[in-house]
């Protein structure tokens, strides 16, 4: 299955859409010009286990880097993703 991985600021959120659905997505609110919080993220049961997750949040981190901004990871997914894995920890809000 194609898909395509974009942040939309509009939105707040980073969306996966094959075609033109929006099946999963990591949401987030802006909290000033430089950090974001990410507060939910949602897939789709049809996507469960295909790694879709880790995929929305790796768009943002190169999101976050690009944009020179950090992250407060409120989101169970995400907070427990960047306590894995310390080669995102630069984005990270402290």
């Amino acid at each position: 299955m194609s898909f395509h991985i974009e942040v939309q600021e509009t939105k707040g959120a980073v969306v996966y859409s094959p075609e033109t659905a929006e099946l999963a997505a990591m949401h987030f609110s802006l909290a000033g010009a430089d950090k974001l919080i990410i507060d939910h993220t949602e897939v789709d049961d049809s996507l469960r286990g295909q790694g879709i997750g880790k995929k929305l949040l790796e768009v943002l981190v190169a999101y976050l880097r690009e944009n020179e901004m950090k992250a407060i990871p409120l989101c169970p997914f995400a907070r427990a993703a960047f306590e894995k894995d310390a080669s995102i920890h630069d984005v990270l809000f402290t």
